[in-house]
C-alpha cells in the first residue's frame, strides 16, 4: 500500500491529467483522427480568434548593433571622437568590460544607410536582402530591457525572468495551445553557430519548460548524425520489436500513473510515443528531394548544409507546414566588443539572405499572415568605442537600454517603423518597447491574454510577462 504522503495525494488527483494526455495518441490509435486537429493545450485557448498559429523566432545571440542595422543616426559623424555627454548617459551602468576606461570616444557607423519600400525604413547596406522586404516586416527601435550581460538578458528575453528556472516562451505556447500535428513536437530548436568561431554559450534552459512538466520542453534537433537522439532503433531490432516493447512499457508506465499519479509519467509515455512516430516524420521533415531547387536556392548557398542558419531557416518553414507550433532558431556570434567592421558583415552574411527567404517562402505560400516571424537579439551596441579606436575597427558594449528588432506576419502591420531613439542611440525618447511588451504582443498574436495564460507553482500562479507586459496595439495589423 502506498504511504498517503502529500505528495501522493495531490498526484492521485493528476490522473486525469495524465489521462487526459494521452487522449490524443489514443484516439489517433482508433481512426479518430483521420482530420488534422490540434494536440494538447488548455480549454478555452486561444482565448479569441487569432491572427497567428504558430511562431518563429530568430534569434540572434550575442547582441547585432543597432547602430549598423536598423537604427540610422547621422548626426553621429559630428560627434565622431568626442567622449559620450554626461547628459546622455545620465549614470547608467556599464558593464565591468568598458566601466575602467577613461573615455568613452562615441563612434559612427562605418557603414552606409539607405531608405527602402514605400515605409522609407532607413536600414544598413550589411543586409540587403532583408532591406527589399522592408515593406513586409515592421521594424521596433525602442526595445529596451533590464539586463546588462548576455545570459541573464537571453533568459530574460526567452522566460520573461533574468533568473533561471522559469518556462520558455515555447514552452508556454506548448503549454496553452498544444500542438498542430501529432507526428513532430509542439517547440522545436535549432542552433546554428556562425563561422567565427566563438559566441556566447546556449544553455538547454532557454528551451526549457522550468516548472512545467516536462512534455513542454523544446526538443532541439542537431546538425550531426539523427537529429534527435536516440531516435533511431539499435542494431538488431526491428520496427515491430520495438512497437511491442514499447506497448509493454507503456502498460508498466501507466500502472506507475495509476499508483503514483505523477504527470512526469503520462509525460515519459507521450514522449515515447512521439519518439516512435518521429522515427518516420523527421527523415520525412529532412528529406529536401520534394524541395524545388529554386525554393532551396533562395535561402542562399548554405542551405543544403546542415547546421547553417540558412538550413534552419528552410528547416523552419518545413516544420511550420507539419503544424509545429514554435520554432525557435538560435544564430550566434553577434557579440562584437571589437573587430565590429569586419565581423558584423560576416554575421550580416549568414543571416540577412535566409531570413528574407522565410519570409517570401511563407508569403509565397500563403503562410506568412498567420505564421509570427520575429529577428533579433538580446539587447543592443553602445555608440561609444569599446577599447582601442582606430580608424580600421572599433567594437561596441552592450547596451540594454535600447535596441531593433524586427517582426513580420502573423498579425503585425507590415511597412511600420515604431519607436525612435536620441541622436546617440543611447535613450529611447518616443514609444518604448520593454521585453515584457514584447511578450505581451506575442501571445497577443496568437490569440492569448497574457495574463490568463497561467501555472500555479509553489503557491502562487506564474506567467511569462510576470506581473508586467502590454500589447503593444499600434504593432498589430
Amino acid at each position: 500500500m502506498n504511504p498517503l504522503t502529500r505528495r501522493y495525494f495531490f498526484g492521485r488527483m493528476a490522473t486525469g491529467i495524465g489521462a487526459a494526455a494521452l487522449a490524443p495518441l489514443l484516439e489517433r490509435d482508433l481512426g479518430a483522427a483521420d482530420t488534422p486537429q490540434r494536440v494538447g493545450g488548455l480549454p478555452g485557448f486561444p482565448n479569441f480568434a487569432p491572427k497567428a498559429k504558430r511562431v518563429i523566432y530568430l534569434f540572434q545571440s550575442g547582441g547585432p548593433s543597432q547602430l549598423e542595422l536598423f537604427d540610422y543616426k547621422p548626426r553621429l559623424a559630428e560627434f565622431a571622437g568626442t567622449d559620450l555627454p554626461d547628459s546622455i548617459r545620465r549614470g547608467q551602468r556599464l558593464t565591468q568590460m568598458s566601466a575602467s576606461q577613461s573615455s568613452f570616444p562615441v563612434v559612427p557607423s562605418r557603414f552606409n544607410f539607405a531608405q527602402h519600400g514605400q515605409s522609407g525604413a532607413w536600414i544598413g547596406e550589411s543586409i540587403p536582402h532583408i532591406a527589399k522586404i522592408a515593406d513586409k516586416i515592421a521594424i521596433v527601435r525602442s526595445l529596451h530591457t533590464e539586463a546588462i550581460n548576455h545570459d541573464p538578458a537571453v533568459t530574460f528575453l526567452m522566460t520573461g525572468s533574468q533568473i533561471a528556472g522559469r518556462p520558455s516562451l515555447g514552452s508556454w505556447l506548448a503549454y496553452g495551445l498544444g500542438s498542430d500535428t501529432q507526428d513532430l513536437p509542439a517547440f522545436v530548436v535549432l542552433i546554428s553557430p556562425g563561422q567565427g568561431g566563438s559566441g556566447q554559450p546556449l544553455y538547454d534552459r532557454l528551451w526549457g519548460s522550468g516548472f512545467l512538466p516536462t512534455r513542454y520542453q523544446g526538443i532541439k534537433f542537431r546538425s550531426v548524425g539523427d537529429p534527435v537522439l536516440y531516435l533511431s532503433n539499435p542494431p538488431g531490432l526491428e520496427a515491430a520489436a520495438r512497437r511491442e516493447y514499447l506497448d509493454t512499457l507503456a502498460e508498466l508506465n501507466q500502472d506507475k500513473l495509476t499508483d503514483y499519479g505523477d504527470p512526469e509519467i503520462s509525460t515519459r509515455i507521450a514522449q515515447y510515443e512521439m519518439a516512435f512516430r518521429m522515427q518516420s516524420s523527421v527523415p520525412e521533415l529532412t528529406d529536401l528531394s520534394n524541395e524545388s531547387p529554386k525554393a532551396i536556392d533562395s535561402y542562399g548557398p548554405d542551405a543544403r548544409k546542415p547546421g547553417t542558419f540558412a538550413y534552419n531557416c528552410l528547416m523552419a518553414r518545413r516544420l511550420a507546414e507539419r503544424g509545429v507550433r514554435a520554432i525557435q532558431l538560435f544564430h550566434r556570434d553577434w557579440d562584437h566588443h571589437g573587430g565590429l567592421v569586419k565581423g558584423l558583415p560576416r554575421r550580416a552574411v549568414e543571416t540577412d539572405q535566409p531570413s528574407a527567404a522565410l519570409v517570401n517562402d511563407l508569403a509565397e505560400r500563403g503562410m506568412l499572415d498567420d505564421t509570427l516571424v520575429i529577428w533579433g537579439g538580446e539587447f543592443g551596441r553602445t555608440v561609444y568605442c569599446q577599447g582601442r579606436l582606430t580608424k580600421e575597427e572599433y567594437g561596441r558594449d552592450h547596451h540594454p537600454r535600447c535596441f531593433s528588432i524586427w517582426m513580420a506576419g502573423g498579425g503585425i502591420k507590415p511597412g511600420l517603423v515604431y519607436g525612435s531613439t536620441d541622436d546617440y542611440s543611447y535613450n529611447i525618447v518616443e514609444n518604448g518597447v520593454h521585453v515584457h511588451d514584447l511578450q505581451a504582443t506575442i501571445l497577443h498574436c496568437l490569440g492569448i491574454e497574457h495574463t490568463r495564460l497561467t501555472y500555479r507553482f509553489q503557491g502562487r500562479y506564474f506567467r511569462l510577462t510576470d506581473v508586467h507586459g502590454r500589447v503593444m496595439k499600434p504593432l498589430l495589423s
